[in-house]
């Protein structure tokens, strides 16, 4: 007999769906208009969505690690992209990147532990890195502008930025269907 979840799902509309359209904070009834607002939309969702794979999980649920031998876990994606939002700031900033949060490569993933403290600081870094990059990039207005000192132009930043928590949404739908069996979209 099988070991993994059964695949549930709190959908009642669509049956393959993380919620009812109704109920997704993502949607929005408002029209986004112009590239920067669509990148950001975008961006704002995928945070989102890795919120919302991460809910009602223990510690040791989002400590598990899924899919051995990988290292990934859904409290390391968490510290993985509070460290990307960091380090994206260091291409756009003189002094180029700040010390990393939790230490030398990797470490987001590999000291990871099912510790209520750990996953609180987890979900504060994230939201506080989140916020600091938002706030520099927002004082950029051309998309095409490069920046210094990488000379990444603010579009290929922005896009990059939405293409790291796409990719990673994936790994959290995967990473919660094992954990739990709840399946999302």
């Amino acid at each position: 007999m099988s070991q993994s979840p059964k695949r549930w799902t709190q959908a009642t509309v669509y049956p393959d769906m993380w919620v009812n359209p109704d109920q997704d904070p993502r949607e929005t009834e408002q029209p986004i208009e112009g590239e920067r607002a669509t990148l950001e939309d975008f961006l704002r969702n995928y945070r989102l969505t890795l919120l919302m794979k991460c809910e009602e999980l223990s510690p040791e649920q989002l400590a598990q690690r899924s899919v051995p031998p990988s290292t990934l876990s859904l409290l390391g994606l968490l510290r993985h992209l509070a460290e990307v939002e960091r380090d994206w700031r260091g291409w756009v900033t003189p002094d180029g990147p700040e010390t990393k949060i939790y230490g030398p490569k990797d470490a987001d993933f590999n000291d990871v532990r099912p510790d209520p403290q750990l996953v609180q600081d987890a979900y504060t870094d994230l939201e506080r890195e989140q916020e600091a990059t938002d706030a520099l990039l927002a004082q950029f207005t051309d998309l095409g502008a490069r920046l210094d000192p990488s000379q990444v132009s603010l579009r290929e930043l922005m896009v990059h930025r939405v293409e790291e928590y796409a990719r990673h949404c994936g790994h959290a739908d995967l990473l919660r269907e094992c954990v739990d069996g709840r399946v999302g979209q």
